[in-house]
């Protein structure tokens, strides 16, 4: 909800946002097991040779992997996760 929520232009469309953001089923996202997990994930990725910049991102993926959810995604960063960690992008697979 965060990331999203920070890429609204202005408070009127962040509340119109996180309105329709509620009705959907929201999960918490972290827990010790998760960062210890999406640690290792960035530590594979960066012997792949692959850096991922922010600590989120590696988040976000490491839970959608680890929950088996494919992520709605557009964003390149998400790539390498896809690549050698088993990330389903769900974009790819509605397009498909």
């Amino acid at each position: 909800m965060a990331e999203l929520l920070q890429g609204a232009s202005d408070e009127a469309t962040a509340s119109k946002l996180e309105r329709l953001l509620r009705s959907f089923e929201l999960r918490t996202m972290t827990s010790m097991t998760l960062a210890i997990q999406s640690a290792q994930n960035y530590r594979t990725l960066r012997r792949q040779g692959v850096t991922v910049r922010k600590a989120m991102d590696m988040l976000i993926g490491t839970f959608c992997i680890e929950s088996g959810f494919p992520l709605l995604h557009a964003d390149r960063v998400f790539e390498p996760m896809e690549q050698h960690l088993g990330l389903a992008n769900a974009l790819r697979q509605r397009l498909a």
